[in-house]
């Protein structure tokens, strides 16, 4: 991976800077994707805290949505449209961002087919990934994904994600990547392994501290 990659995958992990929780955000991305919206009561039992607890970790993360009834709708996986479109077992969700689709069939366990837009021609990008295979097909195969290493990424969504898209091509690119110059462009492949490390830091994460006994937001 690119200096830029290694250097997100240790920001992009570390609750204290993004305000995402890997005890909040895996329960979560699995509870979204059967196409409903989540309470708050939900998400307090399926990740084993108080619902004052789950209240203030998702204050963390100012773009989390919600729908008019205070039901969580989005935080990575949303149910609002976007620009990438994200079907799983024929649930059609949507994600923030182009890694996010990357990223979220290994936390979810399960396979899904995705189709983005580039912001510039506005040619369709589709990819196949596996949670166990990883990424089984790109087309068109020129394809790449967008980087940024932003300042701060204290809205995730505003800083990073909406500046992570695919293209068609590093042609495609080029012309996006000339008003960004703080940006790069990767393969797909490339892309997916850096997904992959972030996976595997969430999961770590998770695993070492699944109630979030250590929150850094707390008190």
């Amino acid at each position: 991976m690119s200096n830029l990659s290694t250097d997100l995958t240790d920001r992009l992990t570390r609750p204290e800077e993004t305000g995402l929780d890997a005890g909040l955000l895996v329960p979560l991305l699995r509870l979204l994707v059967d196409g409903d919206p989540v309470t708050l009561e939900q998400l307090a039992a399926a990740s084993g805290r108080t619902v004052d607890d789950v209240r203030r970790g998702l204050a963390a993360v100012p773009d989390t949505e919600y729908d008019d009834q205070g039901r969580i709708i989005g935080q990575g996986l949303t149910l609002r449209p976007t620009a990438h479109r994200f079907t799983v077992a024929g649930e059609e969700l949507y994600t923030w961002c182009a890694l996010d689709t990357l990223m979220f069939p290994a936390l979810l366990e399960r396979a899904a087919r995705i189709e983005s837009v580039s912001p510039v021609g506005g040619g369709a990008i589709r990819v196949a990934v596996d949670p166990a295979g990883g990424v089984t097909s790109v087309e068109p195969s020129t394809a790449v994904v967008s980087l940024v290493n932003p300042d701060e990424i204290t809205s995730i969504r505003s800083s990073f994600c909406d500046q992570v898209h695919y293209f068609t091509s590093p042609q495609d690119a080029a012309g996006w990547l000339a008003g960004h110059p703080e940006a790069e462009v990767v393969t797909v492949a490339d892309a997916f392994q850096l997904g992959a490390a972030l996976t595997a830091s969430l999961l770590g994460r998770l695993q070492a501290d699944p109630t979030g006994s250590e929150d850094p937001h707390c008190c």
